[in-house]
């Protein structure tokens, strides 16, 4: 949405974030009808992968995203963080429940809400009790097809065909996660409810996709069941409908509760070892490489912003940049590639690590050659820069969708370099039961 509101404002084009609202409208719609249609073979891949694959890629993020990151705020704001923590801690690593089998979860936010309204955390912002009334639906079909007769669809095939396609392949390893904690659910009506899901909150004005819950097992931990999602829907729709929703963020800060998050991403972490053969366990700490780096990556370059890169004259993240973390001995460029499609990368290397420590090198070598094939699509480690980020660049898709001059090769695949390691690297897996033999003993 960014993008498109800068080249509104580029073209000087009256309402710019109107125009990026409409493009991620039809981002969230393109997604869904991605995620619908892989719906129908998506099972085919989940029988083909192995579990520790799955469960890898969503304990990097686990531990990355929902761990470590939140897990900077507690420390940040020790008063509220620590003591939460340390609550959250007690009632589900522990395994006790608090007099009046009061909920957990529950009288965790009570006591990180009392605590930062004490130490001047909350309230946040201005009181929004004005605001609360009754807001009904109102559809936004009519912006979507605006920005498909706009043109907005072509220029942004690259983020489009991307996102979706992760977030099919995020709801299979949450899908997979599940059946670890032992709730199987089908693939194909799960993903199929999913991209209806996003389409219907694009069709409404939403930007953002749904997406199926990670970390199943710390839910299901605390006892969530069915009911709990029933509930957790009808709770939402009514503070939409109401404006609820701007009255509880005013009064009830990220830091009294984000200790929830940070178990519910130490315990998918845990569950990923736990669920995996333990010869298989080297497989699940390749898988979250890519995802902690993807974090860091993020970090780093919101460090940067926060420095003015991106927004003050002069300072734009640029090659220079990256010649100047070489000399620190940073190699930040190697960030910035795997970050893009880290979820394909993740899944990839831990398939390749389990299948290696199987020595079954033929299956080994399917995989890395589909990383090739996805390298040289652009749908991994291909990405360009921006004034303040570094974003995915699929430059084939660019050439289908616009009347640009012909890119010659080397343009058309800038992860070329990844292309051509993962074939090497698959020819020597082919090879391997030819050239090698066995330890004996193990």
């Amino acid at each position: 949405m960014l993008p498109a509101k800068q080249i509104a404002i580029a073209q000087g084009v009256a309402d710019p974030e109107r125009i990026a609202w409409q493009a991620g409208l039809l981002a969230c719609f393109g997604s869904g009808t991605i995620e619908l249609v892989t719906a129908f073979f998506a099972h085919h891949l989940l029988r083909v992968t192995p579990r520790a694959a799955l469960l890898a890629t969503l304990s990097g993020i686990g531990l990355g995203f929902l761990a470590l990151g939140f897990t900077l705020q507690i420390y940040a704001r020790p008063l509220v963080g620590l003591t939460t923590l340390v609550a959250v801690f007690i009632v589900y690593f522990g395994r006790v429940e608090f007099v009046g089998r009061l909920p957990g979860s529950l009288v965790v936010l009570a006591i990180g809400t009392l605590l930062s309204w004490l130490s001047g955390i909350a309230p946040v912002g201005t009181d929004p009790a004005g605001l609360l009334g009754f807001y009904a639906p109102v559809p936004a079909f009519g912006e979507t097809w605006l920005a498909l007769r706009g043109g907005q669809l072509l220029p942004y095939l690259s983020i489009i065909v991307p996102m979706g396609l992760l977030s099919a392949i995020s709801s299979l390893q949450n899908l997979e996660s599940a059946a670890a904690a032992g709730d199987n659910y089908p693939a194909r009506p799960s993903l199929v409810a999913n991209g209806l899901g996003t389409i219907a909150a694009a069709s409404f004005g939403a930007p953002f996709p749904t997406s199926i819950y990670i970390g199943h097992p710390a839910l299901k931990a605390v006892g969530a069941r069915a009911g709990y999602s029933t509930l957790t829907g009808v709770a939402v729709t009514v503070m939409c409908l109401t404006g609820a929703f701007a009255l509880a963020a005013w009064a009830i800060p990220p830091d009294a509760g984000i200790a929830i998050i940070v178990w519910i991403g130490i315990v998918i972490t845990a569950q990923a070892f736990e669920a995996t053969p333990k010869a298989q366990m080297p497989a699940v700490a390749v898988g979250m490489i890519p995802g902690l780096i993807a974090w860091t990556t993020l970090v780093t370059k919101t460090s940067w912003r926060a420095a003015g890169y991106g927004r003050a004259a002069g300072l734009e993240l640029s090659p220079a940049l990256v010649d100047a973390a070489h000399a620190n001995n940073l190699f930040v460029d190697g960030g910035f590639a795997l970050e893009q499609g880290f979820i394909y990368s993740a899944m990839i290397l831990a398939a390749m690590t389990v299948h290696i420590l199987k020595r079954q090198f033929t299956k080994a070598a399917v995989w890395t050659f589909s990383a090739s094939v996805l390298s040289a699509l652009g749908l991994m480690h291909s990405w360009q820069f921006t004034p303040g980020d570094t974003v995915v660049y699929i430059p084939l898709l660019e050439q289908l969708s616009t009347d640009r001059a012909p890119m010659t090769l080397a343009e058309l695949v800038p992860a070329w370099e990844y292309a051509v390691a993962y074939g090497i690297v698959s020819i020597l897996l082919l090879a391997a039961p030819w050239v090698t033999t066995p330890v004996e003993g193990s």
